[in-house]
């Protein structure tokens, strides 16, 4: 089953120069995780997951699978490369739960929420 990874492109960590004319982090954190997605690993970007006081974000989701906000990342390959492995991992799993020991250490500690899948339709 594909998992998303939703990628807010308008974040910029503390000391972003906007005069610099440099992409935003969020920008840069992207196309890094754009480069290493593929196959059960879709991604998309949005402008603003409004987490402005832990960019840069992004957001992990599956239909009818529990779904996460993870944040405070820098836009690194050690970062992407880990938001990809745990999508992977989410893709995989039948709720959207990866058990603690499976968590690629770039994700530790950069998880903000979690949320339950919406209903069914009736």
């Amino acid at each position: 089953m594909t998992t998303w990874i939703t990628i807010c492109d308008t974040c910029k960590r503390e000391g972003w120069d906007a005069a610099s004319g440099a992409p935003t982090d969020g920008e840069a954190l992207a196309e890094l995780i754009e480069a290493r997605a593929g196959g059960t690993v879709r991604t998309r970007r949005v402008s603003c997951l409004m987490g402005c006081t832990h960019s840069c974000n992004v957001a992990i989701q599956g239909a009818g699978k529990l779904s996460y906000t993870l944040g405070r990342f820098a836009p690194t390959d050690d970062a992407a490369e880990g938001i990809v492995e745990y999508a992977r991992l989410h893709a995989i799993s039948e709720t959207g739960q990866v058990p603690f020991r499976q968590w690629p250490q770039p994700v530790k500690g950069h998880f903000i929420t979690r949320h339950p899948p919406l209903p069914k339709a009736e």
